[in-house]
């Protein structure tokens, strides 16, 4: 087994086909002869999943029920990770991520091109602005399937960048050379998380808080991993309630506050982004995943750039 993929689920009935259909074996270039695995964990959905939902994708998919579940997802991915048989993990904290079809193949490719590499592929939110403002503008489910309809997605996968927006976490100007310091597409070896001890259980929000920053910093900062970005390859959100993704204005604030201070109180420590360099690895596939010309033609029409 080469690759686990760890899928964490909470009451996401809606996106987790879409999901699971993005892992699949006929939309990620490469997948038909990869050894890999899908380890979707339903960590105490309201509504447990129903596997009939996705019968007719090609996933090599293990759905795993968490029964008395905590609110956070640290707990499941651990219960994941021992259950993986993958030399490289691929960890999804959020399972409401589409991805986009060369994510696989260029995460991989960076297996032999390094000897540790820790692997992020960008974070998109699905819609024409970042999800925390663009629900109070009116986005919601209903305008996102169209938007999905529309780009004939899952048909033609690199569309995504056409409906999609870069989490652009306070950056005035966007481009792929950014530095990440969060992914919900995260590869790394399956014994470099182990010997991490995993997620930490002590960020118990819902949610998880800060745990994906944590996992994210901790395994960067590991002194013999090469950290890599992906370039051309996009992990899209779809709206389904997050405890942060979808919330705003001051709750959004409130919580965000809360997460530090449990951050500071677990690490001893303030600083939440690491101190390392990237390697940056990737194409360009389509003109649409130009991402800073794309954003500028948008603040254009919208009348907010000046050449």
């Amino acid at each position: 087994m080469k690759l686990s993929v760890i899928l964490i689920s909470y009451d996401m009935a809606r996106e987790i086909p879409r999901t699971l259909q993005s892992l699949s074996r006929g939309y990620q270039q490469g997948a038909l002869d990869l050894a890999y695995e899908v380890l979707l964990v339903d960590n105490g959905s309201p509504e447990p999943l129903n596997e009939a939902t996705w019968a007719d994708v090609d996933v090599p998919v293990r759905l795993i029920r968490v029964q008395d579940a905590s609110p956070s997802p640290a707990g499941a991915i651990n219960i994941a990770l021992q259950e993986a048989q993958g030399d490289v993990i691929c960890l999804m904290i959020d399972g409401a991520h589409i991805l986009t079809p060369g994510a696989f193949r260029m995460a991989l490719a960076s297996y032999q091109a390094f000897d540790n590499p820790v692997v992020a592929i960008r974070y998109f939110y699905l819609g024409m602005g970042e999800q925390p403002v663009s629900i109070i503008q009116g986005y919601d489910q209903e305008v996102e399937d169209k938007l999905l309809e529309r780009i004939q997605w899952p048909v033609e996968g690199y569309r995504l960048f056409e409906i999609g927006t870069p989490l652009r976490s306070g950056a005035s100007r966007l481009t792929w050379f950014n530095r990440m310091f969060e992914a919900n597409c995260l590869f790394m070896k399956r014994s470099l998380f182990a010997d991490l001890g995993g997620a930490d259980e002590r960020f118990n929000y819902p949610g998880g808080g800060f745990l994906n920053l944590d996992i994210f910093k901790r395994l960067v900062e590991v002194p013999e991993v090469t950290p890599v970005q992906i370039i051309g390859e996009g992990s899209f959100h779809q709206l389904h309630g997050g405890t942060t993704t979808n919330s705003s204005g001051e709750q959004r604030d409130s919580r965000l506050e809360k997460y530090r201070k449990q951050y500071i109180q677990i690490r001893e420590c303030e600083e939440l982004v690491a101190d390392v360099s990237f390697v940056y690895m990737g194409h360009m596939p389509t003109t649409a995943s130009n991402i800073t010309a794309v954003e500028r033609r948008r603040a254009r029409q919208a009348g907010e750039l000046v050449d």
